[in-house]
């Protein structure tokens, strides 16, 4: 299937591991130079080693986490004349505030790193996109935005990043600049939680995935990425405001009717 991308330019936040690297790879094998942004260096080297060399790609350290981070990246792409034409806002976690009762806590961090970073970003780029009549934004969310999947301020923020793109996706969709989410369930990734519970506690995931995947197994990167690829073609022009939900069977929430 060609996604007529050959040759635009993917923003691709958290980009140096799991599900980032991921997408940045797959992206750049449909001919998408990649602007990989991560607050790890080690990540960014090793995902240009495994990008094609010939291409365009550019590479930033930046934590968004950081007030002041997504500015300080703009000035970063402005400074180097880079506008993309698609976005992959997919930094993001719940920073390890997991005690429902202390959410006020956390919450502004994990609120700045899921959706704030996002929506400064996409203000920035979303004029050029309107201006050339195309452009491709999609977010990285979360089945925890739907259901009890997570602590209580990583499901309120994933549930007010999919309320933004369903929201604001109506107002510049005429411009051919089509907002999108993605809401993964389990995902194994190298050196991720589960990668890590399966050596450390093999009972846990075997229960997990009996219990709780329909699948009986988890998710993989390239599944995602996949669909992320998809929804950054030429051929999700009438995707305006989708979540996509890619769980496995995982959760058990019905849609409500938008009708």
């Amino acid at each position: 299937m060609d996604l007529n991308i050959k040759n635009k330019y993917a923003l691709v936040t958290g980009a140096g591991r799991g599900l980032g690297k991921g997408i940045c790879q797959t992206l750049s094998n449909n001919g998408v130079n990649i602007i990989a942004v991560s607050r790890g260096i080690e990540g960014l080297e090793d995902l240009k080693s495994n990008l094609d060399s010939s291409m365009d790609h550019h590479f930033f350290l930046c934590d968004l986490e950081l007030e002041n981070s997504s500015q300080d990246l703009i000035s970063q792409l402005d400074f180097k004349n880079l506008s993309p034409d698609i976005i992959v806002n997919n930094a993001g976690g719940n920073l390890g505030f997991t005690d429902p009762l202390k959410t006020s806590e956390g919450w502004r961090q994990v609120m700045r790193l899921n959706v704030e970073a996002a929506i400064d970003i996409n203000e920035r780029y979303i004029p050029d996109m309107q201006e050339k009549k195309w452009g491709r934004i999609c977010h990285i969310s979360s089945i925890a935005a739907l259901e009890n999947q997570g602590p209580p301020a990583y499901c309120a923020s994933k549930a007010a990043l999919n309320a933004y793109v369903r929201s604001l996706a109506r107002y510049v969709s005429e411009d051919n600049v089509i907002l999108t989410s993605v809401m993964p369930g389990a995902v194994f990734t190298d050196g991720g939680y589960w990668d890590d519970a399966s050596v450390n506690r093999p009972e846990h995931v075997e229960k997990y995935l009996n219990e709780r995947m329909a699948i009986k197994r988890f998710g993989t990167v390239d599944e995602i990425a996949e669909a992320v690829a998809f929804l950054c073609s030429d051929l999700s022009g009438f995707c305006v405001g989708t979540c996509m939900l890619i769980d496995g069977g995982q959760g058990r929430v019905f849609y409500p009717d938008l009708t």
